[in-house]
């Protein structure tokens, strides 16, 4: 399962190389795979929503479906047209050849503009896993739909159906002080071609194991997490609650154990539906995500809890990678970037031990030693 994981996190660096600030959502995307639920990523047109979802689907191969939504999109375009030889027979089936119940990974763009017709089938390819249309009966292998909108409907049927999609997270433009490497990374994007760096049997062999998770030591602190939300008037549904268990077994599954603990919690921000109820769940359960962190998924967890232990996977790899490079005016003065930040957050006492060999490492190569 270690390396399957670490397969599948190789596949997130190939996928999310020059995308800026975009790391945390292709995270959260194998996090939802490896759990079998659904993903909502909501913001503005351009912020590269759809080419973290195509390149993490290239990087894992696999049949890929994508289709923007309108006003007017027929359901024939999601899922197949009439087979006309069989409708001479009297038999209303659909060919589904290439089309969304085929697809192992799909992302629908715009998702709230479909027709009731469209998301009324899409809510059995999401629940059930079942195409069913006229005579048609069909498994579908889905591992992980990915829809996108520009923002939370308001309608309250329309609400209902995003609230069958179990993870929410929200997606801004790139701030100005990234604008560099915004235009260094989107040049680069492109240049070389992306291929598969992981399979669908990695994503497979861990949602195997994710039932097999021992969740007792962390259900008492899943309560207590649950009851500080709502005294800070973030309501989560009983179905969200439950279903929160297998983003928590994933994260679990995908660090490389089968017990979980406090570190794996941090998911539960992203079973609340709302950007305002997020933040306010990081305000409110700031002691029990200060132990958050992850081998594997880094950008994801720092954005969740936005605490300093959640940084220092990323800061011990970035460090690692740094030190393995050949002294240069360039590496030198990363290095004391990377310091600052490291400082930034921990002192002498407060300072990690896996972090601490990196660290004075790191200032010898600051100094040009």
């Amino acid at each position: 399962m270690n390396e399957a994981a670490a397969r599948l996190r190789d596949a997130i660096r190939a996928a999310t190389a020059g995308l800026i600030d975009r790391e945390h959502l292709a995270e959260l995307l194998i996090l939802a795979a490896v759990a079998q639920e659904h993903l909502l990523v909501v913001g503005p047109p351009g912020t590269a929503k759809s080419a973290v979802v195509r390149r993490v689907a290239q990087s894992l191969g696999g049949n890929y479906f994508e289709y923007l939504l309108g006003r007017f999109t027929e359901p024939s375009e999601l899922f197949g047209p009439v087979n006309l030889s069989k409708l001479r027979e009297g038999l209303v089936e659909t060919d589904v050849s290439g089309m969304l119940p085929e697809a192992d990974i799909a992302f629908l763009d715009e998702v709230f503009l479909g027709s009731t017709a469209i998301l009324n089938t899409l809510l059995g390819v999401l629940n059930e896993r079942q195409f069913r249309r006229g005579h048609t009966r069909i498994r579908c292998p889905l591992r992980v739909c990915v829809a996108a909108a520009n923002g939370l409907p308001e309608d309250e049927g329309l609400a209902a159906f995003a609230d069958r999609f179990l993870l929410h997270v929200f997606v801004d433009a790139v701030p100005d002080n990234k604008l560099e490497d915004l235009l260094a990374g989107g040049w680069a994007v492109g240049q070389a071609p992306l291929t598969a760096r992981a399979d669908l049997a990695s994503l497979d062999m861990l949602n195997r194991a994710v039932p097999d998770v021992d969740m007792s030591l962390v259900r008492a602190d899943l309560a207590q997490a649950i009851r500080l939300l709502r005294q800070a008037n973030v309501q989560l549904s009983d179905r969200r609650i439950v279903k929160a268990q297998h983003l928590i077994a994933a994260a679990t599954v995908l660090a490389g154990r089968t017990t979980a603990s406090r570190a794996d919690l941090w998911p539960l921000v992203y079973a609340i539906p709302t950007s305002t109820g997020q933040q306010n769940a990081r305000e409110a359960l700031r002691d029990l995500l200060a132990e958050a962190r992850h081998p594997l998924l880094h950008a994801v967890v720092e954005e969740a809890v936005q605490q300093p232990l959640a940084r220092v996977a990323r800061l011990t790899e970035t460090a690692a990678r740094l030190l393995a490079q050949a002294m240069s005016p360039e590496t030198q003065a990363q290095a004391e970037a990377l310091l600052r930040e490291i400082d930034a957050n921990f002192d002498n006492a407060t300072m990690p031990p896996e972090l601490a060999v990196p660290r004075a490492r790191l200032v010898l190569m600051a100094s040009g030693d």
